[in-house]
């Protein structure tokens, strides 16, 4: 007699979100990051800034174009960085982390991400930790730079090792900072405009899918 055959179902895993644009200038920062060593990005919440970089590192990841993926954003509370939060490194900066982690799940599925985050392929790390520190070939994602002073950017930007790209994104209408610290991103992507191996992209509130009342709001609160 041969085997039964075990009624139990195999779970369905999910579709891998495919790196696809969604309008002509996400488009177009997708051929900007291809293209260029180091990628600037502005625009609104829910234009694509960060899942269009994520979906670019993880297609970078999977076609072994590069080694490691290396995200990172600044984190302060309150005016103050996060050595005053209670526990681990990954417990202080994980809470900043939780938007950006979803979506390379949906990129990679979860068994693949959970498989590179312990061999730290991929590896999140606040902005404040990576002084000292060279990434080579790394697809490298600073993420929220509205709220990076211009020295923090500086000194991300000279983290670049060989075989990398960088992409710096960010909300210019939307930074916490005040005083001298305010303007940072600004001042970077001004400054390295027209710069070769740099890129400056600019999504529009035309450019968000999410929702099109969010395009609809911030058009009106203007």
């Amino acid at each position: 007699m041969g085997r039964k055959r075990s009624s139990q179902k195999q779970p369905i895993r999910p579709a891998r979100k495919k790196l696809k644009p969604k309008t002509e200038n996400q488009e177009n920062y997708i051929i900007s990051m291809a293209e260029a060593d180091v990628t600037f990005c502005s625009g609104p919440a829910g234009s694509g800034k960060t899942a269009v970089a994520v979906g670019m590192a993880c297609e970078y990841i999977l076609s072994n174009k590069v080694e490691k993926i290396v995200i990172t954003r600044p984190v302060v509370e309150s005016g103050r960085g996060i050595g005053f939060l209670p526990g681990t490194l990954t417990e202080k900066i994980h809470p900043y982390m939780v938007p950006t982690i979803e979506e390379i799940k949906l990129y990679l599925g979860i068994e693949t991400y959970n498989s590179m985050r312990a061999t730290n392929t991929i590896e999140i790390c606040p902005l404040e930790y990576m002084r000292g520190r060279n990434f080579h070939n790394t697809f490298m994602i600073l993420d929220e730079a509205q709220n990076a002073t211009f020295e923090q950017i500086k000194m991300f930007l000279t983290r670049i090792g060989i075989g990398s790209k960088a992409v710096i994104n960010g909300d210019l209408d939307q930074t916490d900072l005040r005083g001298e610290a305010f303007g940072g991103l600004r001042r970077c992507m001004s400054s390295l405009s027209n710069l070769k191996g740099v890129q400056i992209c600019e999504l529009t509130n035309e450019d968000i899918v999410r929702n099109g009342i969010i395009s609809r709001i911030l058009n009106r609160l203007k």
